[in-house]
């Protein structure tokens, strides 16, 4: 046995392992990291979010079940290669999806379905709450659905004693504890930095607003308690371990941390919780987190406003569409090959094409795309119309070809960085994670011109957010009173700098070109959405 591997074992024996499990919206994961952080055991469980009654919700037995496989096959995982029955495990942590609507009443029974991130159902109230506090409200935040379940007069709002996230809640029912860690916290409503906690001016605003609707709740009473990270939240009872592991092999008392959100937890998986530091993440959709030096001087609907798990302010500039099209053109280069009978693997016409990208012009040779198959918000586009358009002078070679739709998947995002840039944020560094980034350099390469600053890839970027909520739970051991940037920085990123890639001013230029088409064709688009049915 190689000697980090006796090192894992001897973890497992000892108990010096941390646990992260994380609630996303297709996977739920469980990794088991030993004491030098590394992971040495994942578990995960598939499931699906159901349209029931035009609510997007999952039954909360799925969310049991999911559970208990997942740390079922975990174990599995540690005693097939370690030998080892867990039985114990130093922390534990677990996240979840943010935002949402979880209420309970003073039985603990939940008064209706879960009310995920997904449902836009809360229009009114996000509208009304952004103008009367000044400040951004999105429809998938807590408040807002708590706020349009009250003027939609709905019954059960009486009753509600308790309301929390996911995480929160899968936390509450091992631990007995009602609380949320504060990046979580602050999907639920806006948070003060200064004194990490529920903004109490925004909270006596709502109170006027819901007096209106002859409607008597108290927010202090009613939202989770916040800890920071570094907290425990609470210990794992003997009713939470049989959820957990019905073997009974699992044994109480184990502290756990505060719950998080996949925005906190993305955030560690990548050192980015200091200010001036952000990671983005590109997959299906793309949303960048960038740590904020000071609050933003406006109002941006197309800026979330959330924290870190210690506290601090963030910009969240999400977005819709990133890779669809991408994926939908190599299918098509996919086909072709096939029919000419060549045997090229997916991975390699990947790499290939995207390669052969480096070698098109900066500005796109004058093409344009829009991978749009659904609505983009920071764009003003309310449904998909995914567009490839030229002019005759256009430059249309494979490369820009390529090029260009690597550009537009950053597109929407460039206009949201663009928003901050115009607030005078600074970033000294970017984090980037996500299957775009796969084939070395090319992606983080277009997306630096994009995003006019580095951009850092780090080989432990992939291990996603249960790593993150696992780091969490360790960082709640760590006895050296460092912060949580200096833990990561120095204990668990010490030897992962990652590739670092600054765009040459070649590259800046070009894209800035690239992105001025962007703007002023969105026209095209929204023609193509009346049009094209």
């Amino acid at each position: 046995m190689s000697e980090i591997n006796a090192q894992s074992m001897l973890d497992v024996i000892d108990g010096r392992t941390s646990l992260g499990i994380e609630f996303g919206s297709t996977r739920i994961k469980a990794v088991l990291i030993d004491s030098s952080f590394t992971p040495i055991a994942s578990g995960s469980y598939e499931w699906e979010n159901k349209l029931e009654n035009g609510i997007w919700t999952y039954p909360l037995e799925d969310v049991w079940k999911g559970l208990r496989v997942s740390y079922r096959r975990m174990a599995a995982e540690v005693f097939e290669t370690y030998g080892e029955t867990i039985t114990t495990i130093g922390s534990i942590g677990f996240s979840a999806m943010m935002h949402g609507y979880l209420a309970f009443d003073k039985d603990d029974q939940l008064l209706t379905p879960f009310r995920t991130w997904r449902n836009a159902m809360t229009q009114e109230a996000e509208q009304l709450l952004t103008k009367n506090f000044h400040y951004n409200i999105p429809q998938r935040w807590s408040i807002a659905h708590l706020y349009q379940a009250i003027l939609n007069k709905e019954e059960h709002i009486k009753e509600v004693t308790f309301l929390t996230t996911l995480a929160g809640y899968v936390h509450w029912q091992l631990t007995g504890e009602k609380v949320l860690g504060i990046g979580d916290a602050s999907g639920m409503f806006p948070i003060d930095t200064a004194t990490k906690n529920y903004h109490q001016g925004m909270k006596e605003i709502f109170d006027q607003l819901i007096e209106k609707e002859h409607i008597d709740l108290d927010l202090n009473q009613i939202l989770p308690k916040i800890l920071l990270a570094g907290e425990e939240g609470g210990k794992l009872t003997e009713s939470g371990a049989y959820l957990i592991d019905p073997t009974g092999n699992l044994k109480p008392g184990i502290p756990i941390c505060p719950p998080e959100g996949d925005a906190g937890t993305g955030m560690t998986a990548t050192n980015s919780v200091a200010k001036r530091t952000g990671n983005i993440s590109a997959g299906t959709s793309a949303f960048a987190m960038i740590v904020l030096e000071k609050e933003l001087q406006e109002v941006h609907p197309e800026i979330d406003l959330v924290t870190t798990p210690t506290g601090e302010l963030v910009a969240m500039v999400h977005t819709n569409n990133c890779s669809s099209e991408i994926n939908a053109w190599m299918n098509l280069f996919e086909e072709f090959t096939n029919t000419l009978g060549m045997e090229i693997s997916r991975e390699k016409l990947f790499s290939v094409l995207f390669e052969k990208s480096l070698e098109g012009d900066p500005d796109c040779g004058g093409l344009l795309s829009y991978g749009y198959f659904s609505g983009e918000n920071i764009m003003g586009v309310n449904e998909g119309r995914p567009l490839f358009v030229r002019t005759p002078e256009s430059r249309f070679t494979l490369a820009n070809f390529i090029r260009v739709h690597l550009a537009s998947s950053f597109g929407a995002m460039r206009i949201g960085m663009d928003i901050l840039k115009s607030e005078a944020v600074h970033i000294d560094r970017l984090v980037g994670h996500g299957g775009i980034f796969k084939t070395p350099e090319v992606g983080q390469r277009l997306l630096a011109s994009a995003m006019e600053a580095p951009v850092t890839v780090m080989e432990t970027a992939g291990e996603g957010g249960a790593w993150g909520i696992a780091l969490l739970a360790a960082y709640m051991l760590d006895q050296s009173g460092q912060t949580l940037e200096a833990f990561l920085a120095n204990d668990v990123f010490a030897g992962d700098t990652g590739t670092t890639i600054s765009p040459s001013k070649e590259e800046l230029a070009g894209y800035q070109v690239f992105i001025e088409r962007y703007r002023e064709g969105i026209e095209i688009e929204k023609t193509a959405i009346t049009k094209l049915r």
